[in-house]
């Protein structure tokens, strides 16, 4: 058994977006030379999510309106305690705690066994700076 371990690292220009990662995973699986095995990928900050969906921009418009409507972004205290704390990304917490930190790929035969359309994606959800994934993967 042995493990690779890689982070990606990225500058999100905007507040929110759904990054595709699919193509930075499967580098990291080429390079850790594992045929089979299991491909964990998971954001290393708390207002960020990794998932898996389709790259279809209608569905990521579908999961901003929704994520919106459960945690709305709002300046200041008002609404969040968190916001109490001189912090104003509550709502950030919150989709996270949403969307999920982590993904669990298999590796069949030096690939990502993925079913039809699914992708794995980075949802940024306090960007405007440097943040990191961390992909590990085990197996033979």
């Amino acid at each position: 058994m042995k493990s690779y371990r890689k982070e990606i690292w990225m500058n999100v220009p905007k507040q929110r977006a759904f990054i595709n990662i699919t193509p930075q995973v499967e580098q990291a699986l080429r390079e850790s030379g594992i045929r089979e095995g299991l491909c964990l990928v998971n954001s290393m900050h708390i207002t960020a999510s990794v998932f898996i969906n389709d790259d279809e921009s209608g569905l990521h418009d579908d999961f901003e309106r929704w994520l919106e409507e459960l945690a709305p972004e709002v300046p200041g205290t008002s609404r969040y305690r968190h916001n109490l704390t001189g912090e104003d990304n509550a709502d950030a917490h919150l989709k996270r705690q949403i969307m999920g930190r982590e993904v669990v790929v298999a590796v069949t035969d030096g690939r990502l066994d993925f079913g039809p359309w699914e992708q794995i994606f980075y949802g940024e959800f306090d960007g405007m700076r440097r943040k990191r994934v961390l992909v590990k993967i085990i197996g033979e």
